[in-house]
């Protein structure tokens, strides 16, 4: 209860309790008051009686006693007269019961006890005592009296009460609001939100309680932004090259190996090396700092190429060798790319120099079709840049496009998606702990290729973005999925959704909608990749929202590797996060990566949020993920393959 609601029941009680204290005090002393009045009634009475009767009763005329008896006790405001003589002998008695109204409940004339008192009059007559009259007026008059008063008291009470306590309540809610916005500021701290209030109240101790939440807010914001800072140096330190900004040698390679070697979800696509043809001549015709200068400009023209594609993975690799993985497929394009990206730098060379540029940069470029790895990948395309270097020309490409193979294939995906027919597997996310516990099982989309066989998402993912159908495979996969949650409520699922189903409103509306019908819509979790949550920050955060009104969870997928840093994790606020594989690979060997791991763990986990690891194979990696406490891993150590 809040502590407006305990003062206001606290003022009620009071309040009940002088209701209470008016109405009996009113009671007794009305109750006092009406005895007095029954006394004065029965004893007038009494008098008049006897002036009237005195001849009467020293006659001892019975008659006319009677009569005149009668004819006062029929008003009904008395319950007994009785006449003696001098000699006490009962001449006549009139009595009737204590009637008493039905207006009065029992339960108040129980309660209260109220007994007239009989008045006596002796009756003279020539000088000598004729006799005596007693009367006892009616107690049901007083009743009704004492009722009828009683009753409106009370109401007034009542109603007196009520309008002090509603302008009390409002008097108390104005004087006690800075304490509702305390408890909003505690709230929103819970969840990295920082609220100061402005309105500073007059009241000293609501004073000092507002000025040193505003105070605990400022302190508790600036710690968490060094922290995210002191991490982001820690990224930068470790995975990024100090020049260009772009992910150094380490990182580059790691994550390469991570989309072609082991996600394998990359798709159709080219590796472009681009190698600057001599850096100690760069450097002694440029000098070091208009050198630089140069590095940095490759760095940003290759940028340019790389916001072509969804998910790049672009690095520096060697002082002076860049790599770019693209989905650039056509030969006209990526010659036009590359040849623009020439054009850039020899004028970016001729600007810093002031000379004609010669042959400054070779750049090589393979097809990549899902065959090989990502060694020999990376060396296809070292050879093309230096074939290109022996024959003195900028560009090498080797492998690119092929026209009617990929109009055969394009029209088999095209197909296939818009005709629904995909399959489902999945891989399970089990909880780290020595009894291992399947938090959910992650959904993977597949497709039969031309010969009716099986293929992996990065065989036809890359055909599916060109022809934008991603958010049609998203809705085939959301059905197929659903439909099991209806028959099967007890199974966990997890969809990983695409960018562009982020962006579209339609898709995200109509997935709340379905979400909502679910028996157990907390079974069903949707994750969205990093990039796309940084690209899409208001969307995402607004479909989250939506997502929690709806009890689904949500989830980042592909953690931590993006340049932007983590800092949207406090506006986000997803359930849990799932640390990119290219961090996991090297956990056990690497004390970089350790480091790096444990302080997004912290961070995480001071939101209460859950993190998962991706992409376990060894047991020394899950050793180490336990002394990390990462809350939960999936990978090869547990599904050497996603099961249907």
């Amino acid at each position: 209860m809040s502590i407006v609601n305990q003062l206001m029941a606290a003022v009620l009680a009071v309040l009940i309790g002088l209701a209470a204290g008016t109405v009996y005090l009113m009671s007794d002393s009305s109750k006092t008051m009406l005895i007095h009045q029954l006394e004065s009634h029965g004893q007038d009475t009494a008098t008049h009686l006897g002036l009237y009767l005195a001849p009467y009763i020293a006659a001892r005329d019975t008659a006319v006693i009677e009569t005149t008896v009668n004819a006062i006790f029929d008003s009904g405001f008395y319950q007994q007269v009785r006449v003696v003589d001098a000699d006490n002998a009962l001449l006549f008695m009139k009595t009737t019961d204590a009637h008493v109204s039905n207006k009065v409940p029992n339960w108040f004339i129980h309660l209260i006890d109220i007994t007239p008192p009989e008045m006596t009059r002796e009756i003279t007559h020539q000088w000598q005592k004729a006799g005596t009259i007693y009367v006892q007026s009616r107690a049901g008059y007083a009743y009704e009296q004492l009722w009828r008063g009683t009753e409106q008291t009370f109401i007034w009470c009542v109603v007196l009460s009520l309008l002090s306590l509603f302008f009390i309540s409002l008097l108390m809610r104005y004087i006690l609001n800075p304490l509702k916005g305390v408890e909003d500021q505690a709230l929103a701290l819970s969840q990295q939100k920082y609220i100061e209030q402005a309105r500073i109240p007059s009241t000293r101790e609501l004073k000092q309680v507002v000025l040193a939440m505003n105070m605990m807010v400022r302190r508790v914001r600036t710690m968490f932004n060094e922290q995210a800072k002191n991490i982001e140096e820690i990224r930068r330190t470790a995975y990024q090259d100090d020049l260009t900004g772009l992910t150094n040698q380490r990182a580059s390679l790691t994550q390469l190996s991570e989309r072609i070697d082991y996600r394998n979800d990359f798709g159709l696509g080219s590796l472009i090396h681009l190698q600057i043809a001599d850096l100690q001549q760069l450097n002694a015709e440029l000098g070091v700092e208009k050198a630089n200068n140069f590095i940095r400009a490759c760095a940003i023209q290759l940028q340019k190429i790389a916001r072509l594609t969804e998910t790049p993975v672009l690095g520096r690799i060697s002082g002076s060798e860049f790599i770019l993985l693209s989905h650039i497929t056509d030969p006209d394009q990526l010659t036009r790319e590359l040849n623009k990206l020439t054009d850039n730098l020899q004028g970016e060379y001729r600007q810093l120099s002031g000379k004609p540029p010669h042959q400054i940069i070779f750049i090589g470029a393979v097809a990549y079709k899902e065959q090989g790895n990502s060694e020999q990948l990376l060396v296809s395309a070292k050879l093309a840049a230096e074939q290109a270097s022996t024959a003195n020309t900028t560009l090498c490409c080797k492998g690119i496009g092929n026209p009617e193979q990929q109009s055969s294939w394009h029209e088999h995906v095209s197909q296939k998606i818009i005709n629904g027919d995909i399959f489902l597997q999945f891989q399970s996310v089990a909880q780290l702990s020595e009894t291992p516990e399947t938090l959910h099982r992650e959904v993977y989309a597949r497709i039969l290729n031309q010969d009716n066989q099986p293929c992996m998402a990065g065989e036809f993912i890359s055909v599916v973005k060109q022809l934008n159908l991603m958010t049609a495979l998203d809705i085939s996969v959301l059905h197929s999925v659903t439909e099991q949650l209806k028959y099967s409520p007890d199974i966990k699922f997890a969809i990983n959704l695409s960018n562009d189903s982020v962006k579209n409103i339609d898709f995200c509306e109509r997935l709340i909608g379905v979400t909502t019908q679910l028996p157990t819509p907390n079974n069903l979790s949707i994750e969205i990749n990093e990039t796309s949550v940084l690209n899409n920050i208001d969307q995402v955060t607004l479909f989250r929202d939506q997502l929690k009104q709806a009890g689904a969870r949500f989830g980042v997928d592909n953690f931590g590797i993006n340049p932007a840093g983590f800092s949207y994790l406090y506006t986000v606020h997803p359930d849990y996060i799932k640390i990119d594989g290219s961090l996991i690979r090297e956990l056990d060997s690497s004390a970089e990566d350790r480091f790096f791991v444990r302080s997004l763990v912290t961070v995480a986990h001071s939101l209460d949020i859950a993190v998962y690891a991706e992409h376990v194979e060894r047991t020394t990696q899950l050793e180490a993920l336990q002394q990390l406490e990462v809350d939960g891993y999936q990978g090869w150590l547990i599904d050497k393959s996603a099961q249907t």
